[in-house]
């Protein structure tokens, strides 16, 4: 991302932002409240369009307009708020509005299959028929980076992930993203805490007033 504005009615929200992500690194984005972070990467993921500046993903030029063509085009983001339908099993969240079908009825079957070999790709016990309502949050935001993953994401967008989880929690976490690492997905950490910007990332960005 390089020479990226954005501004909002009285306010200017970033001015000639930069960010680089690397295939298989955690890039830290730091900065205080309203320093631009999550602008920067609501634009990445489609919820905000650019005033200005370049993306390019693979070397590639790309206008993200949309969350579903950042999904498409491998850009996943876990946002602080969860946006589960508590009410519907982990696999239904996972595939909702991709549903496999067969003869044009829900394949229920290969639904759960599909999420189950995700799941075991996290190295996560988890049961795919498991009602969302039901899942600690920590478990609630391991079914949202299933769903990232389930569009075969190269880039994950974490905000503040360990707000609300312990330290077992947040080890089960760890030990997620630096699998996913391992497999070349690289990650933004977008986090206030020190000891958590040390333990996991490779790279720090700090952002300033919109820079």
């Amino acid at each position: 991302m390089t020479d990226i504005d954005k501004s909002f009615p009285g306010v200017r929200a970033l001015a000639k932002a930069r960010f680089e992500l690397l295939p298989g690194e955690v890039h830290a984005l730091m900065g205080e409240n309203g320093a631009g972070k999550s602008t920067l990467m609501k634009i990445l993921s489609g919820v905000y369009t650019r005033d200005a500046g370049t993306v390019l993903l693979n070397g590639q030029a790309v206008d993200i307009t949309s969350p579903r063509q950042a999904q498409d085009l491998g850009v996943g983001i876990i946002h602080q708020e969860l946006a589960l339908m508590r009410d519907l099993t982990a696999a239904q969240n996972i595939f909702i509005g991709r549903e496999p079908r067969r003869f044009g009825i829900l394949d229920e079957r290969q639904l759960n299959r599909d999420a189950a070999a995700i799941f075991a790709s996290m190295n996560l016990k988890l049961e795919p028929t498991v009602r969302v309502e039901t899942l600690t949050i920590a478990k609630q935001q391991m079914v949202e980076i299933a769903k990232a993953l389930s569009y075969r994401s190269r880039v994950l967008i974490m905000d503040e992930p360990t707000a609300a989880l312990n330290d077992a929690e947040i080890a089960e976490l760890f030990a997620i993203i630096n699998r996913l690492k391992a497999e070349g997905v690289g990650i933004v950490y977008i986090s206030h805490k020190m000891d958590e910007i040390k333990r996991i990332s490779d790279r720090v960005t700090i952002m300033r007033d919109g820079e």
